[in-house]
């Protein structure tokens, strides 16, 4: 594997980016796309003293082995996409046998000791398990990793229907000839791929990883890093900011995607950067954050987040300083939560009220919408406060939005 190079990034919380995130290649999608949907494995990769206790284990050596051996044979007895794909997915099995190698291998003060206090807790990424103990967690994130390396798998090689198939469903039909060779070129171009590996779980995620991008599905590395490019400019603003000069932190607008192909931005979603506008007039906050990704139609080129930047700037005149995109999130729950993570990341006080300014039907939604959260996230990733009116509500962020979305892919964290 490459050696991943550390980028200055600005924290999460005040930590050092050294103590929250592992650390992606500049301009390498991939790499974005990696650390973002398993931050526990990909800290097994650049944690030389844990990467060397990992390979040197020999029942997980002797995993490492089995994987590899089924992922060449099944270039020779495979016969459909299925049996290709069940070459390289985790067995029930192989995650139990991982869980106890972990468990067994936990020390209090080694390298995996060390790698939970300064970095899995501290990065919030898997803030679900924060009360268990050090060694639960560890296995509990693995856990996590695990399953979410063969959820991505499951949608984007074998057609599984994902949480919103409309828009995130494979781009291919798995039950054409054709797709057969798609996912054997793809099976052997593996083989080479993790060449010479000596990490269990690369032949898994290195799979999963290649099965998003011939999907065409990077979208967790778009504009990243963004404190670095899209969001530069309001990133250095926020340090000379006077908070109590403004009641609200942000003016949080959720992205309305076309239609079609061809609207690069809904009359809807400008209506809502409209009334942002107003209330940023009014000085009720410093920072508009617009929210959405490249979402709705299925497969469509524009994003949401972007395309909210350039009327607000071109249209609406607003300087590119007072702008926070956030070109992640693809339902009105993430956009909730993403939000909430470019606060912490960003310095902005997280015990000040943001406003969420949109239309009176999502307003109304985000009203009653913890019940989904629970459902779809697990947990409530903002806390509301106070409906302003038909069309705004305030709201704070809460630690929880750190936590890696493990069924969501495309946008994960």
């Amino acid at each position: 594997m490459k050696k991943l190079l550390l980028l200055t990034m600005l924290g999460l919380g005040g930590l050092s980016a050294s103590a929250q995130a592992p650390a992606p290649v500049k301009n390498a999608p991939t790499d974005y796309v990696k650390t973002k949907n398993y931050g526990l494995l990909t800290f097994f990769e650049q944690d030389a003293e844990v990467s060397a206790l990992l390979k040197n284990d020999p029942e997980l050596a002797q995993l490492l082995q089995k994987k590899l051996s089924a992922l060449n044979a099944s270039l020779t007895d495979c016969k459909d996409a299925s049996c290709l794909t069940a070459a390289v997915k985790l067995t029930d099995d192989d995650i139990k046998t991982v869980s106890e190698r972990l468990a067994a291998l936990y020390k209090a003060g080694n390298a995996l000791d060390k790698l939970v206090k300064l970095k899995l807790l501290p990065s919030g990424f898997y803030s679900l398990y924060k009360k268990l103990s050090p060694e639960q967690l560890l296995v509990k994130a693995w856990e996590q990793d695990a399953g979410s390396i063969n959820y991505t798998i499951g949608v984007y090689a074998e057609g599984k229907k994902p949480n919103y198939p409309q828009i995130d469903s494979i781009s291919y039909n798995v039950k054409s000839r054709a797709y057969y060779t798609l996912m054997y070129d793809a099976s052997a171009t593996l083989v080479g791929d993790i060449k010479g590996t000596k990490l269990f779980f690369e032949p898994a995620m290195q799979a999963a990883l290649l099965y998003l991008q011939i999907n065409e599905r990077q979208d967790p590395a778009n504009y990243e890093p963004m404190e670095l490019n899209a969001n530069k400019a309001a990133v250095a603003r926020v340090k000379t900011i006077k908070w109590a000069d403004y009641p609200y932190s942000n003016i949080l607008v959720p992205g309305a995607g076309p239609d079609n192909l061809t609207s690069p931005l809904s009359g809807e979603g400008m209506l809502r950067c409209r009334l942002a506008v107003q209330e940023y007039k009014a000085g009720k906050a410093p920072f508009i954050i617009v929210s959405g990704g490249k979402v709705h139609p299925y497969k469509t080129k524009y994003n949401e987040a972007e395309e909210m930047k350039v009327y607000l700037m071109k249209t609406l005149h607003i300087a590119e300083n007072v702008i926070i995109i956030e070109p992640h999130a693809r339902h009105t729950t993430t956009n909730m939560r993403n939000s909430a993570r470019l606060l912490y990341k960003y310095g902005i006080p997280a015990d000040k009220p943001g406003i969420v300014v949109t239309d009176k039907s999502q307003t109304d939604f985000i009203m009653t919408m913890d019940a989904r959260c629970q459902k779809e996230l697990n947990y409530v990733p903002y806390k509301l406060a106070k409906r302003n009116s038909e069309t705004e509500v305030e709201y704070y962020p809460v630690e929880e939005a750190k936590q890696i979305d493990p069924d969501e892919p495309l946008d994960p964290r």
